[in-house]
């Protein structure tokens, strides 16, 4: 598993979504979602749909998966604040 499967991963679950996934070590990972999906859920339900999204690979080949879930119009203020 490399950044680039897991992005597509998460894409594929969530169409649309902007993904960008990092990792030193093909094991240990760190995704930033942009997702219109998110927009009025809490930070577990937004996990919560990428880990599904994962499926049977987390805990297997993703042993750790740092996460930064954001609607569009957070992401815009992130940039702008």
């Amino acid at each position: 598993m490399n950044p680039e499967e897991l992005a597509q991963l998460i894409r594929a679950g969530l169409p649309g979504a902007r993904v960008e996934v990092r990792s030193e070590d093909n094991t240990h990972f760190s995704a930033r979602v942009v997702a219109r999906e998110f927009a009025g859920q809490r930070s577990l339900a937004r996990h919560q749909l990428i880990y599904r999204a994962l499926g049977e690979r987390m805990g297997r080949e993703i042993h750790a998966l740092s996460i930064e879930a954001l609607t569009p119009d957070e992401a815009t203020a992130a940039r702008h604040g």
